[in-house]
């Protein structure tokens, strides 16, 4: 085992970006975030999921003063694997795909935004990071990732941090920032998004679409609200 993973971080960091995971400042989390399941998913069987920002309090990530181009960062509501883990890394600590999730979920928005910004359809909240280059959206979940370790979120973990840093920052996950034309695949339906928002706890959301949802032919579809698996509150 421990010659697999060895092996598998020399594959991994033979393609690594140049980001200093030891430099990377600290910022701060604040609100909460639910992960909730919407349905079965491909092949792979893992199901879909969402990350769900909470309405009343939505997670953001506040930056090191003076530090990058964006200081605060709040996501939207996005479809989410966890990271992007290979099956065989998920054995060792620290690589499981839930392990860092707010970090994650900070990071996959960046992405969203940026194919939303190149192809022209960006929300007022992707907006706010059009000015970001690839190597800060690496450089962020290096930020995200310390800090979740610093306020004693999740374990310290000397390995896992910076392999996923310096991954991020890598040929494979540059090309899919400059994709073009991934903004409408990476947008929630709408009938997922009345799912989760029927699954949002105490939610006025959730009350309306229990209620159904108004189809774009003027018919109320029902609702199934999502299952909601977990709540990560800062």
């Amino acid at each position: 085992m421990r010659f697999l993973f060895l092996a598998l971080s020399a594959v991994i960091l033979t393609a690594c970006g140049q980001v200093d995971y030891d430099k990377a400042p600290t910022g701060t989390f604040t609100g909460s975030l639910f992960v909730m399941w919407i349905g079965e998913g491909g092949r792979s069987g893992d199901g879909s999921f969402v990350f769900v920002p909470n309405p009343r309090d939505p997670l953001q990530f506040v930056r090191a003063e003076g530090h990058g181009s964006v200081s605060r960062i709040q996501p939207e509501m996005i479809y989410t694997d966890g990271g992007s883990i290979p099956r065989a890394a998920q054995l060792f600590n620290g690589f499981a795909p839930w392990g860092y999730a707010p970090a994650y979920m900070i990071h996959d928005w960046l992405f969203v935004a940026r194919h939303c910004l190149t192809d022209e359809t960006p929300t007022k909240a992707e907006e706010t990071i059009s000015a970001m280059a690839f190597q800060e959206s690496a450089e962020i979940i290096a930020e995200a990732i310390k800090t979740l370790i610093d306020s004693g979120k999740v374990q310290q973990n000397d390995i896992a941090p910076r392999v996923i840093s310096g991954t991020v920052a890598g040929p494979i996950s540059y090309a899919k920032w400059e994709a073009k034309g991934a903004c409408a695949a990476n947008r929630v339906s709408e009938a997922d998004k009345a799912a989760a928002e029927a699954a949002i706890p105490g939610s006025s959301k959730a009350q309306l679409s229990r209620m159904g949802r108004v189809a774009g032919d003027g018919t109320v579809v029902p609702v199934k609200p999502a299952e909601l698996v977990a709540t990560l509150t800062f």
